[in-house]
């Protein structure tokens, strides 16, 4: 695929930042996390080549395709997709931050494998704040008790919360999810004494409404690199040269 567009995509992302955080008041840096998914080993390049060095991958055999190849392996890599735990061993030494943890059965395998590999790992509690059925992560009235759990595992540094916004283009309702988001990390730090800076928070079609609201990590997809490629297109491209086997679908909308 031809990334071309992607340093023009890329100053104007960064420019729409700068703009909403200063009508909202907010001065933290925002940390661009590049989603990959549905993108080959190509776009991996192309991002490190405008000074991206956060990738995202939704699913790990996807993933692998691209991490354990010599691009791949230049870059920090955060799991923002749903993990089961049978998946958990190839985490560890591979992903810098599992930004999808959604319950305690998880943390425990995550740093069961981390000890393994003598290779900590730093997590995100994924909070599914809208309560819809089709999207992982643990309920807010959950939220609390999971964050005790994994903030008692030496091997997992807990370092603060991700959501992902009802796929609408409703503003009211964005801002009220990602609200919400942002005001249970603040209960948390006050009530449970614990230190969460990361606020994971928006995507392609409504970052800037994330970014408004307090987020200090955006995933984008589709508004860096541009539409995704097809399935067969993205066997042929994620594996060229790496002697891997299929990816994973190219469905998403970060």
């Amino acid at each position: 695929m031809n990334f071309a567009a992607l340093p023009e995509r890329l100053a104007h992302v960064r420019a729409e930042i700068a703009r909403r955080q200063a009508g909202a008041g907010w001065t933290h840096p925002v940390t661009l996390v590049a989603v990959t998914k549905g993108f080959g080993l190509d776009a991996v390049e192309a991002a490190l080549a405008a000074g991206l060095g956060e990738l995202g991958e939704n699913r790990v055999q996807e993933a692998l395709a691209k991490i354990d190849t010599p691009i791949g392996r230049r870059a920090t890599w955060h799991l923002i997709g749903h993990l089961q735990r049978n998946k958990a061993k190839f985490v560890p030494g591979r992903f810098a931050l599992v930004q999808s943890l959604d319950s305690a059965a998880l943390a425990d395998e995550l740093a069961r494998r981390a000890a393994a590999a003598g290779a900590p790992l730093r997590v995100l509690l994924q909070v599914n704040v809208a309560g819809e059925a089709q999207k992982s992560g643990c309920a807010p009235a959950g939220a609390a008790a999971l964050a005790r759990h994994v903030a008692g595992l030496p091997e997992l540094a807990l370092a603060g919360l991700m959501t992902i916004a009802p796929f609408t283009d409703d503003r009211a309702v964005q801002q009220r999810t990602f609200r919400e988001l942002r005001a249970l990390r603040d209960a948390l730090q006050q009530e449970e004494g614990l230190w969460l800076p990361t606020l994971s928070m928006g995507m392609s079609a409504d970052y800037a409404v994330a970014v408004e609201e307090g987020a200090t990590v955006i995933r984008l997809g589709t508004a860096l690199f541009g539409p995704r490629a097809t399935e067969p297109e993205l066997r042929t491209e994620a594996t060229k040269g790496t002697g891997a086997g299929e990816a994973g679908p190219a469905a998403g909308t970060a």
